[in-house]
């Protein structure tokens, strides 16, 4: 018995170093290590006001375009119409002005007509160089009728403008009173409630698109050369019950610069103090959740 208990004891010491590396070799298959994130979205208010429908919870899938809620408009639309009615005002001045120079350039018109005739009975005798000079100068006093009365109108106008420039804004806002979800993915937070006030700028709730996901991990140096963007790859993932799953991935971004390796970390060789950072885009069929740890090959 005691021969067999030393047997035992050298077996298991001699099997140690075997298991060890086969651990070690298993997790160096790997050629790099990270973690997966999605591109988050955070949605906020465009307008200040009670809000008063607000169909989102956490969990459910929007799609980019989908309407989602509705800020109060009432004073947004009593200050549309304040707008219209005096924009209506200052258009009668204008309509009067316009009537005021139609009078005018008919009155010209006629003059000018007087003029050609006189013109043409100076040559024949009948008539006098007065009755030019009065005819022409008539006719200046007309004009400058005229330009004068274009003179008052232009401020008419230009406050037309200014009245049609504030309506699009006030119209602009009332559109941006109407929540529009700008992305399709599925919320993960809500920060507000139906007939809550919200201001301009405030979140409202936080989405991300979870049908495809990004595996940040960092390669040496050395590694580069074994990369570039566009290139597939294969990416691990645990599934659950100790066993990895493999998916393909392809390679979206690496950094131009290098950093320190982060503590959370691990890769190939240890003592890599700088790495490059790699982002891989993997399809997601609701597996892989944020922030799992992740692994590729290349």
């Amino acid at each position: 018995m005691k021969i067999n208990n030393k047997f035992f004891r050298i077996a298991i010491l001699t099997a140690a170093p075997v298991v060890w590396w086969a651990c070690s070799e298993s997790d160096s298959e790997s050629d790099a290590y990270g973690n997966f994130e999605a591109k988050e979205t955070i949605i906020s208010a465009e307008v200040s006001g009670k809000v008063l429908n607000f169909s989102v919870e956490e969990g459910s899938v929007l799609k980019k375009g989908e309407t989602v809620g509705l800020i109060d408009t009432i004073q947004l639309s009593l200050k549309k119409e304040q707008l219209i009615a005096q924009k209506k005002a200052v258009s009668s001045r204008t309509d009067n002005i316009f009537a005021q120079i139609r009078v005018l350039d008919e009155q010209n018109d006629k003059l000018v007509f007087e003029k050609q005739r006189i013109e043409k009975l100076l040559k024949d005798g009948a008539a006098t160089q007065k009755q030019l000079d009065d005819i022409e100068s008539q006719i200046k006093v007309n004009q400058k009728q005229i330009a004068s009365i274009q003179a008052q109108n232009s401020p008419v106008i230009n406050e037309q403008k200014v009245y049609d420039v504030q309506i699009k804004q006030i119209e602009d806002q009332i559109a941006r009173s109407i929540i529009v979800n700008p992305v399709n993915g599925s919320v993960l937070e809500k920060y507000c409630e139906p007939f809550e006030m919200t201001s301009a700028g405030k979140a409202l709730y936080k989405i991300a698109d979870l049908t495809k996901v990004e595996l940040r991990v960092y390669v040496s140096g050395d590694q580069l050369s074994e990369i570039k963007p566009g290139k597939e790859v294969d990416v691990l993932y645990d599934s659950g019950k100790g066993e990895l799953t493999t998916v393909k991935g392809t390679v979206s971004w690496i950094s131009s610069q290098a950093e320190f390796t982060p503590k959370i970390i691990q890769t190939r060789e240890e003592r890599v103090n700088l790495v490059y950072a790699v982002k891989i885009i993997v399809e997601n069929d609701g597996s892989i959740k944020f922030g799992m740890p992740g692994e590729i090959k290349f």
